[in-house]
């Protein structure tokens, strides 16, 4: 177990990262997760990390603060605050975020504070998302198992968090023999190929089907490029955002999606799991939303900004990979979205040729969505249908049966 957390906390700091000599390292963790944030700050001070600067969170003050906390507090954010993500964010910074929290922490939790919370953040760290989205300094999500966390992946289970263990470490290729780097390099090569394939078609349109009832056509831009999960900074310096990772993504035209997609499997947001759920869409806005369970939490998710109505990416996924053949659902969006093919509505990536560069009025004049939210929703199935169509009419499958076809 000892040589596991190490080879995995080397495989953040060294390649999800990247961490330079002189560059300095920001982890949020939650409190329960401090040995292994431990072991990331020794991995990064070794690797000549110039200081480790922690931001900690605790799911039981967070659940105390929405449920007791001044009314005017939610739609305040600190100035202590806005320079912490902020300035770390223009200084170029690494971040490290380690995901793990009670999928059910704000269950009961007024919608309107979090809708609130979130609008006031937007705003605060304004620049702090449009780094992060631009590629303005090199960021990782990556998740260790809470107790609470693995109750609900494992309900009943006496080794619940030993369980969950051993689904992340095979969700991110940890073995303990010290080639987990080895195995990375092979797997973003693989997914390299794919997106160099589909960003030869140029593509004008994806239409998805399948049984649970979608039928949905998305148009893409005019310039749009396909990316995965090996990204570089502005300066140059290589990392990868979501550890584990699965998918090749691009962005949508704001204007361009139509139809109905049901999502595949619970949505955990803000502390709430939302199931059951659809969206009917027309040119590009979600129009109706309906869910079985927290419909009113799915409908303050779409209502933050203007653009949480709008789609901002869409992501390919093959039914058949590491996560999805585990057979389980992790109620932790960094896990499920690399198990099936998603859409989030929100914030665009800048997806497009040059589009790192370019400023978010030219991101929107090609078409792009902008919001202060970005939330993936599940939506592969194994009996998903992708057929995509050329700018030039020609039609091609990309998906067969909820994985690639042999194209690809």
């Amino acid at each position: 177990m000892e040589a596991k957390l190490r080879e995995y906390a080397a495989l953040l700091v060294r390649v999800g990262l990247n961490v330079q000599r002189g560059q300095r390292l920001v982890i949020s963790s939650p409190v329960d997760c401090a040995p292994f944030a431990r072991l990331c700050a020794g991995e990064a001070y070794a690797a000549g990390c110039r200081e480790v600067v922690m931001n900690w969170t605790d799911d039981a003050l967070t659940r105390m603060k929405y449920l007791q906390a001044d009314d005017e507090i939610f739609d305040e954010v600190p100035l202590w605050r806005r320079h912490f993500y902020n300035d770390h964010a223009q200084e170029g910074a690494a971040y490290l975020a380690i995901s793990a929290t009670d999928p059910e922490n704000l269950k009961g939790v007024d919608t309107g504070r979090l809708v609130r919370a979130q609008r006031a953040s937007g705003k605060a760290l304004k620049e702090f998302d449009r780094l992060q989205m631009c590629g303005g300094f090199p960021w990782c999500i990556a998740s260790i198992p809470i107790p609470s966390w693995a109750e609900r992946v494992f309900p009943g289970d006496g080794d619940a968090v030993g369980k969950l263990w051993d689904a992340i470490f095979s969700a991110v290729r940890i073995t303990g023999d010290g080639r987990a780097v080895e195995r990375w390099r092979q797997h973003l090569e693989t997914l390299e190929k794919r997106l160099k394939k589909l960003n030869a078609l140029n593509l004008q349109f994806l239409r998805y089907r399948n049984g649970l009832g979608t039928d949905l056509t998305v148009e893409l831009p005019e310039g749009h490029v396909w990316e995965s999960g090996g990204d570089v900074t502005l300066k140059g310096q290589t990392y990868i955002a979501n550890i584990p990772t699965e998918e090749i993504f691009t962005s949508p035209l704001r204007t361009g999606a139509n139809g109905v997609v049901y999502a595949s499997m619970p949505l955990v947001d803000h502390g709430t799991i939302i199931d059951g759920f659809r969206f009917v869409v027309k040119d590009g806005r979600i129009v109706e939303a309906h869910a079985e369970q927290n419909e009113e939490a799915l409908k303050a998710a779409i209502t933050v900004d203007e653009g949480a109505s709008y789609f901002g990416e869409v992501a390919l996924v093959p039914y058949d990979s590491p996560i999805s053949n585990q057979n389980l659902l992790f109620y932790n969006t960094l896990f499920d979205e690399n198990a099936a093919c998603h859409i989030a509505f929100g914030e665009a990536y800048p997806c497009l040729e040059g589009g790192q560069q370019m400023t978010k009025d030219e991101l929107k004049a090609h078409g792009l969505n902008d919001s202060i939210t970005h939330v993936d929703f599940m939506i592969g199935t194994p009996d998903l249908s992708i057929v995509g169509t050329t700018r030039g009419g020609k039609e091609v499958q990309i998906f067969k049966n909820g994985n690639f076809t042999e194209d690809f």
